[in-house]
């Protein structure tokens, strides 16, 4: 069976010794010293390991069924649901004039990142009603602030995103789904809305929809679409609930992975639903929060990474087949631990190195989410606006390849379900596809992001990987296996851009044909950045006398790893990206 380590030293490490968050003049993190921190991810992590972790393969194996129009969600789905609102989680960082507990986001990531890698679909549900509840937080009157955000934050009601339809996913202008205005204020919501995570269960008394939808006599395209709020139950002036509204689940997708969570197509058959925010501005509102989505889902690709990992690390150290090829390792034994074999060590560290990276980067982008959240610092908010898209693509496309080698360590028993890798790999997949394809992703970056601000962004974040290899280029133990590895894969980058900027300007097909690419360079330098630093720490740790030497000389030797055998990717991405456009669009469409 699977099991799952809450990796809190590890996340300790981050918070402390690498982001030094109790020294940051963030707001609110003057209060998260090791202590505090500590206290909470051990908590989160009893929950995630004794409540959440046993339930995943139950809801991989049973999922969810629709019973006269009632989703029922997995075995023990709802009891952990009750433990998880009974202590406070869905509110960790919400607004305390509403219930929440007003922690920094960085930290609601942080134990968010523990019942991810526990169970991925289970997390879901909380996961969208955070979204929902910040939604209305950024967007609602204060009626319905007073009237959603409490129920939600303490987990008695649950929120969901409603974008898709059958026709367009992606070219959410196309929607047709309508919303005529009422005489009271309201709006009668007609339509159909698929692939709607949570869309209907049996967790909560009442869920709390956030559905786009056009109102007639709009502008045309995503200029005309506009954010409603239509709850399951009406809701009674004084807080109770009402009668049902006509809005119901008309199926369950049958789909890959995440069976635990309900993937539903939903109803819309004049359902009485609130503007939410202005007119015609429902992509403004929806969009406003898209930073904080997609970096969940970056989440989930590195915490499906993390527990995956531990599996195949378990394995690779009990497995035992054939000899080390430089002497025996087990002299008392048939045969060695597969963990002494070179190719076992690659695909461990290629799994660890991406895992232990990734929660750095994500950890990074959270902090940079409270700054301009709690300081309204713009280039906070541009920083992670330009990450973020790197930060989703770059994260599930490596955390799902990290699951498949860790399927690979187990070798014939990781493709049985009795180990549980394949559920890893399945649950990871819809990482790369949901929140924007990683393809959009790319699309996002290199025709929104790199230009953003007349390229200043970008040019900042050059200028802070350059201004780490300076001030750290004293340093012998990180300069020729650290900076100056950095530094080359800097320039891939620099070049990349410059020649999106000439090339891409020629033809735009040159750009778009790269973006890809361009992600992944990006992915590579930003996070071998982050193992810079954390070998920085670590040796910090180390040459001040620090105990546990094996954690901080893993940490080392992990980065050195990536540094060697991950980064010199920039190079392999930046020949794609020279080559331009021609070898993707030469061949006629129906040639192929």
């Amino acid at each position: 069976m699977p099991f799952f380590i809450p990796p809190v030293k590890d996340i300790q490490f981050i918070l402390h010794e690498v982001l030094k968050v109790s020294q940051s003049d963030t707001p609110g993190y003057d209060e998260l010293d090791a202590d505090f921190t500590g206290a909470v991810l051990e908590e989160a992590g009893k929950i995630a390991a004794n409540v959440l972790q046993p339930l995943n393969s139950i809801g991989d194996d049973e999922g969810c069924t629709l019973e006269n129009g009632v989703v029922r969600t997995p075995k023990g789905f709802k009891e952990a649901f009750a433990t998880m609102a009974d202590g406070g989680w869905m509110g960790l960082d919400c607004d305390p004039e509403y219930g929440g507990q007003g922690m920094p986001h960085l930290l609601n990531t942080a134990t968010g990142e523990l019942f991810s890698s526990a169970n991925m679909a289970f997390q879901m549900y909380v996961g969208l009603s955070h979204g929902a509840a910040s939604a209305l937080h950024a967007h609602g009157t204060d009626v319905q602030k007073a009237t959603y955000l409490p129920k939600l934050y303490a987990g008695e009601w649950t929120g969901t995103m409603n974008l898709t339809e059958p026709h367009c996913g992606t070219d959410l202008g196309l929607i047709r789904s309508k919303a005529a205005p009422e005489d009271d204020g309201s709006y009668k919501i007609t339509g159909q809305k698929i692939w709607i995570s949570g869309g209907e269960n049996d967790l909560a008394e009442n869920i709390v929809h956030l559905v786009l939808a056009k109102i007639p006599g709009g502008p045309d395209g995503v200029k005309g679409i506009s954010l409603f709020v239509v709850p399951k139950f009406m809701v009674n002036e004084d807080g109770s609930l009402g009668e049902r509204n006509t809005v119901t689940c008309g199926g369950l997708e049958s789909k890959m992975g995440i069976h635990g969570n309900a993937t539903c197509v939903m109803n819309y058959d004049g359902a009485t639903g609130w503007l939410l925010g202005d007119m015609h501005k429902g992509m403004r509102a929806m969009f406003t929060m898209m930073n904080e989505a997609r970096l969940s889902v970056a989440l989930q690709g590195y915490a499906q990474a993390e527990v995956a990992y531990q599996n195949a690390l378990g394995f690779a150290q009990d497995r035992l087949q054939g000899r080390d090829v430089t002497g025996t390792k087990n002299p008392d034994g048939p045969a060695d631990p597969i963990i002494v074999h070179p190719d076992v060590r690659r695909n461990l560290l290629d799994q660890k190195s991406i895992a232990e990276g990734g929660r750095a980067l994500v950890y990074w982008g959270a902090s940079m989410i409270d700054r301009s959240q709690r300081m309204d610092d713009a280039d906070a908010e541009a920083m992670v606006s330009l990450l973020i898209p790197v930060m989703k693509g770059f994260l599930t496309d490596k955390g799902f390849e990290a699951t498949v080698l860790a399927q690979q360590t187990l070798g014939g028993s990781g493709f049985t379900k009795e180990w549980g890798l394949e559920q890893f790999v399945r649950d990871a997949r819809i990482t790369m596809i949901y929140e924007g394809t990683n393809g959009i992703q790319s699309l996002d970056l290199v025709g929104r992001k790199l230009g953003q601000n007349g390229g200043k962004t970008i040019m900042a974040f050059f200028e802070m990987v350059k201004s780490f290899i300076k001030e750290n280029e004293g340093n012998e133990t990180l300069k020729t296996q650290f900076l100056d590895p950095l530094k080359g894969a800097s320039k891939d980058l620099q070049t990349a851009a410059m020649y999106f900027m000439s090339d891409g300007l020629k033809n735009p097909n040159n750009a778009l044909a790269g973006s890809y690419d361009f992600m992944h360079l990006f992915g590579h330098v930003v996070t071998g950045l982050m193992w810079a630093k954390m070998a920085k720490a670590a040796q910090v740790a180390l040459d001040d006398g620090a105990t546990d030497t094996a954690f901080y000389t893993a940490k080392i030797e992990t980065g050195r790893y990536y540094m060697a055998r991950q980064l010199p990717m920039t190079s392999t991405h930046l020949a794609r990206i020279q080559s331009g456009a021609d070898p993707v669009m030469t061949l006629e469409a129906d040639h192929f």
